[in-house]
Parts: C-alpha cells; sequence; structure tokens
C-alpha cells in the first residue's frame, strides 16, 4: 500500500539515502550512522531552508515551484529520466486503475499486432502486465509475454528466469521501468512491490532504492528454444488515451542471424508447425 507520506517524498527520501556524500562534494566530519545525504545537506545544495526540504519529505507541501524541482534535481545528480520522474510526483492524483483499465478497448491494439506477425509485439499495463502479445512475441519470450502475465513476477519469482545469464541487468531494468511507469496511487503497483519485496531480496533492494529508466529502446537479448540467445533490439511507445498502456515491439538488424531466426519461426507459426 502506499506510504501515509507522499509520492514525491517518499522519491527525495530514497534518492537522499542513495546518494553518496562524496559524489556530491559533502565532505564527512563526524561518524555517519546511515549512508546517504543528512536532510540539511540536500537543502544545502538545493539552495532552500532545512524546514521547507522536510515539508517536501514529509508530505505536507506536495507543489514545490519548477525552480525548486530544478534545484533539487541539481542537488541529488538526478538524470534525465530521474528528473521527469520527480516532476510527474508533483502533479499525481489519486485514480481508480482498475476502472480505467477496464474502459479501455483493446480490439484495435489487438489487430494492429496481428498486422505485424514478422514482429515481436506486445502491450502492456504500467504494472507491466501482460494485455496482449502476438504468436512470434510469446515464441521469444514464452514464460513472460502470455496475456495476463506480470513481467515482474515472471522475472523475480521463475527460477528458470533467474538462471539466465543476463537476469541481474533483466532485474534492475525490469525495477527500474516499472517504477518509471507505474501511477504512484496504483494499488495493485505498491501490492506488487510489497509481495516481490517480501519474497525476493534483491527486488527488495532495487525497489527501496526508487531509480527509475523508461527503456524506451536498448538491446536485449531473449533465450530463444531451439535458437539460444538471440540479439534484438527494443523499443517502447506510450499508447495514447489509456493509463499508462506501452506498447513494446523487438526488432533485428536485418541481415543477421537474429533476423533470420525470427523469420523461421514466423514461417514455422504461419505453417502451423509452431504454435504457442
Amino acid at each position: 500500500m502506499p506510504t501515509a507520506g507522499s509520492p514525491l517524498g517518499d522519491y527525495l527520501r530514497a534518492r537522499r539515502g542513495a546518494t553518496r556524500p562524496e559524489d556530491v562534494g559533502v565532505q564527512s566530519h563526524t561518524r555517519r550512522r546511515v549512508p546517504g545525504l543528512r536532510r540539511d545537506e540536500v537543502a544545502r545544495l538545493a539552495g532552500i531552508s532545512q524546514e521547507y526540504y522536510l515539508r517536501l519529505e514529509q508530505g505536507r507541501d506536495r507543489t514545490p515551484s519548477d525552480q525548486v524541482l530544478q534545484a533539487l534535481v541539481r542537488a541529488l545528480r538526478l538524470d534525465a529520466a530521474g528528473a521527469e520522474h520527480m516532476a510527474r510526483l508533483t502533479t499525481a492524483e489519486p485514480v481508480d486503475m482498475a476502472a480505467a483499465e477496464a474502459a479501455v478497448p483493446t480490439e484495435a491494439m489487438a489487430a494492429l499486432l496481428d498486422t505485424w506477425p514478422d514482429t515481436p509485439a506486445y502491450i502492456i499495463t504500467s504494472r507491466h502486465e501482460v494485455v496482449l502479445s502476438n504468436a512470434l512475441a510469446r515464441w521469444v519470450v514464452p514464460l513472460g509475454l502470455e496475456p495476463g502475465r506480470s513481467i515482474p513476477e515472471v522475472v523475480f519469482t521463475y527460477p528458470e528466469v533467474r538462471a539466465l545469464p543476463t537476469w541481474p541487468a533483466l532485474a534492475d531494468r525490469t525495477a527500474r521501468r516499472l517504477r518509471f511507469y507505474g501511477h504512484p496511487y496504483d494499488e495493485r503497483l505498491h501490492a506488487i512491490g510489497a509481495r516481490l519485496s517480501a519474497l525476493d531480496p534483491t527486488f527488495r533492494r532495487l525497489w527501496e532504492r526508487h531509480e527509475v529508466d523508461p527503456y524506451t529502446d536498448g538491446d536485449v537479448r531473449p533465450f530463444v528454444d531451439g535458437y539460444g540467445q538471440v540479439p534484438l533490439h527494443h523499443q517502447t511507445f506510450v499508447v495514447p488515451d489509456t493509463p499508462g498502456y506501452l506498447l513494446c515491439a523487438y526488432h533485428a538488424v536485418p541481415g543477421s542471424e537474429s533476423a533470420a531466426a525470427l523469420a523461421h519461426l514466423t514461417d514455422r507459426i504461419r505453417s502451423g508447425a509452431a504454435v504457442r
């Protein structure tokens, strides 16, 4: 469940605790009882009063000015994704995500995916739960892209996924994306975070840091049965007029072994030799 503070306060507290004093030019003359920066140090770096910064962390002030936000970005050394995420937290409002998602018509999205038989593609909620996927996507990532599956649950609780050599990077990326795209007032998001934190110490450590990354594009290496690791490029697009749905697609470099593997899989699916 969400904390009694505020999304912005939770984020500031987490990032303050994860920022090493030496990385922001703060010298320690006394022994620190906990890692990270003190509140007064963040306030001084941002050029604001300690009392005002305390109000932000405690949720007593939830709408800082753009000037203050930019000062906090500099003080905490946030990257572009962190700055965007923090700004979004200041404007987030409670929402009934279940009702919003139930109102989304999926027929057109399903038809779109079916027009891309040569491209593994799928649509997920802001919690990274699979809404739709085409046949090729389900073959490329059979465990994680079945409709109804929770990608974070698959990544952190399936032994065969944890055994992958790329799992540490996959786990880090999954937690960061979930934080970036998840709605801060989504009760189901907080339930997923609480459940996985109780089950897995790696997830708990990553989740508590509040690090974010939209990962709009990048390289992935899924292990495809019969083909081994297949290097692919991944792209993510926000679906308009939805409560944070994401369209994700993989593609291979033309003429590469990965492109040949996808073409072979597509032929098998069309012929009925590969059904999933």
